[in-house]
């Protein structure tokens, strides 16, 4: 039986990534990025950008997207740092599925990356530390519905993507910034209970302080090794489109109830249309 491919994408504030995953989650050769359209980003400027960077990457069977906002039934709520205005009420899971003619599966980005990044074990959340702040929760393996922590106060009347974004760490610099996540983290392990938190973005190589135990940072390419893990579980209502897959692939599953939000995108950018290479990170069992 032919292998199933995956085409993994993380839409990001700055940048859109994308690479082909074997049905183990690992990354088939190197990962592509190209610059996101400039905001408000309308949906076929998205839809293009889609295009371009997965355009290298050779063949693939279905599609994972990690979108930087709140997410539901594949449909776009909220996109606060790419456009909320022209993005809201946009079906980016059946658009996308009808331009490239697969299955495709869209969830928050921090989700996404938490499926890259999680054991699978308890009460495990992830932060996404990049142009905002993405959170989302995982029971025993299983994603959570999501909350808009990053839309919610956290300090005064400043939310978490105002106390911890990345306009933050530019405006107060590294030292206060690293001050504020530290009191996040302290926050969180409050309101949630977690066993483990994940922090990830590309932010997150910028912190500086000890880190507890029960705190790891992660490969930013979890956001893309996570995109397997939206066709192991099924956190979406539907597959978009109703594409049915070929060679045996799964067909759409019950329908569960989460939806997400999030945003993470590493602060700096990169040439337009580059290609890395990292190790992929693992993904939960």
């Amino acid at each position: 039986m032919t292998e199933t491919r995956t085409l993994a994408v993380d839409i990001g504030g700055t940048g859109i990534k994308a690479t082909v995953l074997d049905e183990a989650g690992q990354m088939i050769g190197e990962h592509q990025r190209v610059p996101t359209p400039p905001t408000p980003v309308a949906p076929e400027a998205l839809l293009r950008a889609i295009d371009e960077v997965a355009t290298p990457l050779g063949a693939f069977e279905r599609v994972s997207v990690g979108f930087p906002g709140y997410v539901r039934d594949g449909r776009v709520l909220t996109a606060p740092n790419l456009g909320t205005e022209v993005l809201a009420g946009f079906d980016l899971q059946s658009a996308l599925a009808e331009r490239l003619g697969k299955p495709v599966r869209v969830l928050n980005d921090a989700d996404v990356q938490g499926f890259g990044a999680i054991k699978g074990k308890g009460i495990e959340m992830v932060l996404t530390l990049g142009t905002g702040a993405g959170t989302a929760i995982f029971r025993d393996g299983e994603v959570m519905p999501h909350l808009e922590l990053a839309h919610h106060p956290v300090s005064g009347k400043k939310t978490y993507d105002e106390y911890i974004g990345n306009a933050a760490r530019q405006k107060k610099g590294k030292k206060e910034w690293n001050k504020r996540v530290a009191k996040v983290i302290d926050i969180l392990r409050v309101v949630v209970r977690f066993d483990h938190l994940y922090i990830g973005g590309g932010n997150a190589k910028g912190l500086s302080f000890a880190l507890p135990d029960d705190v790891t940072i992660v490969s930013n390419t979890d956001g893309l090794t996570g995109g397997i893990g939206l066709w192991r579980a099924d956190p979406l209502p539907h597959t978009a489109a109703g594409t049915a897959m070929d060679d045996g692939g799964p067909d759409a599953s019950p329908e569960p109830n989460a939806d997400g939000f999030g945003e993470s995108e590493p602060a700096e950018s990169s040439p337009e249309h580059t290609s890395e290479s990292e190790p992929p990170a693992a993904t939960p069992a």
